[in-house]
């Protein structure tokens, strides 16, 4: 990817979070802490999910994809976060800060396809109950999944590509803990102006349409659930959708904080923060939200762990 192009720079360094002086080790100790029950949590769905004979219906299997971005993004960007951390920076080639913002938006872009898709398991599991199985049967959802791995592959392997592209002179500080788009845009010294218009144009597909399905199917869902008469059912069906509800408010809340406008550097610092929900904390808390929420979950880890 990089082999025609003659940067000036090879070399990229990651500033992370400066001065914390003697908040140091326990940040690090609370990243790492978080990085090992992240791990731990996301393996075990996977694993509950694979064993578990009560956790083979499409939500479930979805939620176990899901996992595997989760883990994914992890690796990719929690790492580094510790050694910039514990190191008051990191300097990794710039290669490896490519291939880091490769991995990292390949993720970022799945889970975007894979929500859409389970907000639209959810509206049939509510609004079209009878047709469920025919409509959401194993064969489709293996389907689906698979084009969501393979669109987000190549999606942003066009992208990341085009910015491998690009030549980096003198400066090669980014004052962030993982290499984003917009700081890697802002290093270069050659013309972004097709980079950004490619950003745009695929964000679209990616983002925007996968956005506007989870609405419409939660508006239909909304519809339907305020025409069940009983209040018992109406919190059933409610139920059904809530952990995937939060799991996407989450997701794109913290997209539309961080991507909706370019960080200026009064900013710089509010970034950082904000970005530590998405890459640390939503992986975190996506397993432990529909764990919570599920009790097949509960007693497929009573069964295995007894």
């Amino acid at each position: 990817m990089l082999e025609k192009n003659q940067t000036l720079v090879s070399e990229i360094v990651l500033l992370g979070f400066q001065n914390l002086h003697n908040f140091k080790i326990p940040l690090f100790s609370l990243f790492l802490l978080i990085y090992i029950m992240t791990v731990w949590e996301n393996v075990l769905i996977i694993v509950l999910v694979s064993s578990s004979q009560n956790l083979q219906s499409p939500m479930y299997f979805f939620l176990q994809h899901l996992s595997m971005s989760d883990l994914l993004q992890t690796a990719t960007v929690v790492p580094i976060l510790l050694q910039t951390v514990i190191s008051d920076g990191v300097t990794m080639s710039l290669v490896g800060c490519i291939s880091q913002l490769y991995f990292f938006a390949f993720s970022e872009t799945f889970q975007s396809f894979l929500l859409a898709v389970m907000s639209y398991d959810r509206y049939v599991a509510i609004c079209i109950p009878l047709r469920y199985s025919s409509i959401m049967s194993h064969r489709v959802c293996v389907k689906v999944v698979l084009m969501s791995w393979v669109t987000s592959l190549c999606s942003t392997l066009v992208t990341v590509n085009m910015i491998g592209n690009l030549q980096f002179c003198e400066n090669k500080n980014i004052d962030h803990y993982f290499c984003d788009v917009d700081p890697l845009l802002q290093l270069s010294c050659s013309d972004t102006f097709f980079v950004q218009i490619d950003i745009i144009l695929l964000s679209i597909p990616v983002m925007i349409c996968p956005f506007l399905l989870i609405t419409v199917s939660y508006m239909c869902i909304a519809h339907t659930i305020l025409k069940i008469v009983s209040n018992t059912g109406r919190q059933k069906a409610f139920s059904t959708c809530s952990s995937h509800l939060a799991v996407v408010s989450m997701f794109y809340g913290t997209l539309i904080a961080i991507y909706l406008d370019s960080p200026s550097k009064q900013s710089l610092s509010i970034v950082k923060v904000v970005s530590l929900m998405y890459t640390v904390l939503i992986p975190l808390l996506n397993p432990l939200i529909y764990s919570l929420r599920s009790t097949d979950i509960k007693e497929a880890f009573k069964r295995q762990f007894k």
